[in-house]
């Protein structure tokens, strides 16, 4: 119960004036992590994507501390890039340094980062030697010709222009920030476990989707620390919940791997992989809250999932 009451706690105490709740996401501060998020996206979501070329424009949601994952799509031949956060956390001075160490890491060739670096970063992968396959010498060495490096530089300075290569908007709300049917590829990493209108999210991606696009999310359905078991936030009924939330602008909307399927299908989506992560639980049914009382033991016992999804 420590953790437990921790989260009660912490929670309580975002209502104290001048209580700092804006914390960094973690994660995206590290040029290596961004450069293998980007690259088990590319790997994994090509390989059931209706087109093998990398996509010319891509969208992610929840970009966090910088736009890195972003930039080294750029970095590999996409056109265009949309970063779309709740928060505005990144800023000019660390994508600067994070989009050098990223454009050695792919003048290098260099292997994607694997578990003994990111031992919890998912997906996995079979293989983490460069993908020379999708990204050959021809398609590289255009995309990181002098002039496109200095070109992708700039847009980071200018990431609000419309004439950028890079969008950033934070927070956004409204939909018409992207073109309808204009993207080849959305993407997000561990985001989707903590956006409250979830049938709007997926509505609004199949809306910026191209009827051949993509789109490949990495789903986290643990506590994030807020239990003493990693899927102890189940156990909170939705008033005990809230004040674990606070007064911060998101939090988990504790929404099950099975709920996500069903809102993408009425979103209009095809599912065509979803990788699963098998975790063993200690609670049961009985313990949850009213409200997960009904999960089913596929849903209590999934920790995570790697989604790729096409419009029908």
């Amino acid at each position: 119960m420590k953790l437990k009451a921790k989260a009660l706690l912490t929670g309580l105490s975002t209502y104290i004036p001048g209580y700092d709740y804006m914390r960094p996401t973690g994660g995206t501060g590290s040029a290596r992590y961004c450069y293998s998020v980007w690259l088990r996206h590319l790997i994994l979501g090509r390989a059931h994507a209706p087109h093998a070329a990398v996509p010319a424009i891509a969208a992610e949601l929840g970009p966090g501390d910088s736009i890195g994952i972003g930039l080294a799509a750029l970095l590999s031949g996409v056109e265009k890039y949309y970063a779309l956060d709740l928060v505005r956390y990144s800023d000019l001075t660390k994508n600067l340094s994070i989009f050098e160490e990223l454009a050695g890491l792919f003048k290098s060739r260099a292997r994607v980062p694997a578990e003994d670096e990111f031992p919890f970063l998912l997906p996995k992968l079979a293989n983490y030697g460069f993908p020379h396959h999708l990204l050959d010498s021809a398609r590289l060495d255009g995309a990181l010709r002098r002039e496109r490096i200095a070109e992708i530089k700039s847009s980071i300075e200018r990431a609000e222009s419309a004439h950028s290569m890079i969008i950033y908007q934070a927070p956004w709300s409204d939909a018409a920030v992207i073109r309808k049917q204009s993207v080849d590829l959305i993407y997000s990493q561990a985001v989707l476990e903590h956006v409250d209108n979830l049938y709007a999210v997926y509505e609004t991606m199949h809306r910026w989707l191209k009827p051949d696009g993509t789109m490949s999310h990495q789903i986290d359905f643990k506590c994030h620390g807020k239990a003493d078991t990693w899927n102890g936030h189940w156990t909170y009924s939705d008033l005990a919940w809230k004040l674990v939330v606070g007064r911060r602008p998101y939090l988990l909307n504790r929404a099950p791997h099975s709920e996500h399927v069903r809102l993408l299908q009425t979103s209009g989506f095809r599912i065509v992989s979803d990788s699963v992560i098998h975790t063993p639980s200690v609670l049961h049914q009985a313990q949850l809250a009213r409200r997960f009382r009904a999960l089913s033991e596929a849903d209590l016992t999934t920790s995570g999932a790697f989604v790729v999804a096409v419009p029908q």
